[in-house]
């Protein structure tokens, strides 16, 4: 199926051709991935950004947060693709894997978040923060 966020040949090109990330899986901190599991995780990240945050691009751009009795109101997807987003274990991502993250190279961590942004650059922009944050503490 061809996605109409992004051209995932064009992604496999940009990072398995042109930058030979598969090069990186020679390095002692990502011994522990294939160039299957990348793509596997790439293509998780294809399929939670279509699923869960480009459905609601629109409404959430109609619906702008809102601050009702001192709490901020968000339409429910957001919360449901911030969840799944999470669970999935990509706030973490790039972390070692003692800590609970995946040891991801950055320039996968960061091609996977392209999917969400291309999705909705509005939902994706929500964990920035969590994740700046959790990049502070692990350091």
């Amino acid at each position: 199926m061809n996605s109409k966020l992004l051209s995932r040949r064009q992604l496999s090109f940009l990072l398995f051709e042109w930058l030979d990330t598969e090069a990186l899986l020679g390095r002692p901190r990502y011994q522990s991935h294939t160039r299957e599991n990348l793509e596997v995780i790439l293509a998780t990240c294809e399929r939670m950004a279509t699923e869960l945050f480009a459905p609601h691009a629109k409404s959430s751009d109609e619906h702008e947060p809102r601050l009702e009795g001192g709490q901020v109101v968000l339409i429910p997807e957001i919360q449901q693709a911030l969840r799944a987003f999470g669970e999935a274990g990509l706030v973490a991502a790039g972390h070692d894997e003692e800590i609970g993250g995946m040891q991801l190279p950055m320039v996968v961590e960061k091609a996977g978040f392209a999917w969400f942004l291309a999705a909705n650059v509005a939902t994706a922009s929500y964990p920035l923060l969590t994740i700046g944050a959790s990049n502070l503490l692990a350091r």
